[in-house]
């Protein structure tokens, strides 16, 4: 498996600090997030899923927590809008470049707005998605939030 991605290529640009972990995939988990937070043996709300919406009918990405579900209302809210809904898998893997499984907030093919979970800032380091499924990026909340430009919000139910 190579460590360099997209998405290490896009933090490495951003001139921030990351570490790479690799784990063992489960294509067949029910919830990847939480499979990935086993595998690293890491606690869940430290292990961020990223996810792909649609906010008033708009392209926007979402990182909350591996062991929590987004609210579409407080997602709304965030940016100001009237609806969220999750974005159809093979319509995110186009926008994105990468596979489901393997969503990475950096280094997407086109730069959509992005929220991330409040909640997160409270941890000194966080576990993303590094550009492929079975590759983490480990790295400060708060230089995530600023590399991605992204709104820090309540957005968890």
């Amino acid at each position: 498996m190579s460590k360099v991605t997209r998405a290490t290529k896009a933090l490495e640009q951003a001139k921030v600090a990351f570490t790479v972990h690799t784990y063992d995939y489960d294509p067949d988990a029910d919830k990847v997030g939480l499979q990935a937070a086993e595998a690293l043996g890491e606690q869940p709300q430290r292990v961020l899923k990223t996810l792909m919406t649609l906010v008033d009918g708009k392209p926007a990405c979402v990182i909350v927590p591996s062991d929590r579900e987004v609210s579409m209302k407080r997602l709304a809210a965030a940016f100001g809008a009237k609806s969220a809904e999750m974005m159809k898998p093979a319509d995110a893997e186009r926008m994105t470049g990468y596979k489901v499984g393997g969503i990475s907030p950096f280094g997407q093919m086109k730069l959509v707005r992005t929220a991330i979970e409040a909640e997160t800032m409270a941890h000194e380091r966080v576990f993303l998605n590094g550009g492929q499924r079975g590759l983490q990026v480990r790295m400060s909340p708060r230089d995530v939030a600023s590399v991605l430009k992204a709104v820090v919000s309540p957005l968890v139910a």
